[in-house]
């Protein structure tokens, strides 16, 4: 006599395939499956029930902002099975929401991504909300902008947004991320304003000066790349490892940067963590922290006359 508990397993999905039914079980579901699995969060979508809504919501072809309208909706069997492929390469092989759907979002613009490039997430995108305001007075007057390490190009395609009279650049020193820039560029339909550039940062740039340039460049730094989850080893590594100390390209930046700015024009750079680190190897350097969501340690600004 077999007793209970040496009867084989049925895995937990297979029961939830065949009970589960609306969109709202499938959801309750993800989001309790995923909490239960110990995943970690934070490429672009905060928290397992933002990471479960965006994949339900992308097999079922549903916009972000559909999500109350059709929670109680009964789902076909076709459209169940591939939420549920959805969940379990989630879970099993801590594949990132957005490399599964091939779909990253920043504010209200959506864009395309795969393993060749970061998965987007920057206080910057932020930034470009508000066109640089207070600190651009005169969005009209920007006329030339860089996109500085450009990965997937999404902080190009905001640039062309927050600042339409614009030429931008967008570099990138992988050739793979550049092709994946250039999908999202012409998605956009802006291939008349943003021009890919394939550079080690100001490498191929000679003679060009700019009003903005902006960056979000690796910053991870040794310590931190050894103990990254799992989750962030399916990102390119040199999209995020930034040496040692996690500012060897910020150094390059802030060195090199004056010679591309014009007089009046400002650099904007991303350093994650590094904003003690970074103080301490320019002291004389006059940061201004910029304020974002999470508070002002993660985005400064300079000047030209400051960095020459």
């Amino acid at each position: 006599m077999v007793t209970p508990s040496q009867e084989p397993r049925i895995p937990v999905t297979d029961y939830a395939r065949n009970e589960l039914r609306t969109l709202r079980d499938l959801l309750r579901f993800a989001v309790s499956y995923f909490n239960q699995a110990g995943l970690f969060f934070g490429q672009g979508f905060p928290t397992a029930y933002d990471e479960a809504a965006h994949l339900i919501l992308h097999a079922l072809h549903l916009a972000p902002d559909q999500l109350d309208l059709f929670l109680d909706a009964h789902l076909t069997q076709p459209e169940r099975d591939q939420i549920f492929h959805y969940i379990e390469q989630r879970v099993a092989e801590k594949i990132p929401a957005a490399y599964l759907t091939n779909e990253a979002w920043l504010g209200d613009f959506s864009f395309y991504v795969d393993k060749r490039v970061i998965i987007p997430r920057s206080f910057i995108a932020e930034l470009l909300q508000t066109r640089l305001a207070p600190w651009i007075k005169h969005p009209d007057d920007i006329h030339s902008a860089l996109d500085l390490c450009t990965g997937s190009g999404c902080l190009a395609v905001l640039l062309a947004h927050a600042f339409e009279h614009a030429n931008i650049d967008a570099v990138d020193i992988s050739t793979e991320a550049l092709e994946v820039a250039h999908k999202n560029i012409t998605g956009y339909a802006l291939s008349h304003t943003i021009n890919p550039i394939h550079s080690d940062l100001f490498s191929e740039l000679t003679g060009k000066r700019y009003d903005v340039i902006i960056s979000n460049p690796p910053y991870v730094n040794a310590e931190s790349m050894a103990a990254l989850p799992e989750e962030f080893r399916h990102e390119p590594h040199i999209a995020l490892s930034g040496g040692s100390d996690g500012l060897t390209i910020t150094r390059t930046i802030l060195n090199e940067t004056a010679n591309y700015l014009t007089e009046e024009g400002l650099l904007i750079v991303e350093i994650g963590h590094n904003r003690d680190a970074l103080e301490q190897s320019f002291p004389r350097m006059p940061f201004t922290w910029l304020e974002t969501s999470a508070g002002d340690q993660f985005v400064f600004m300079l000047k030209r006359s400051d960095l020459i």
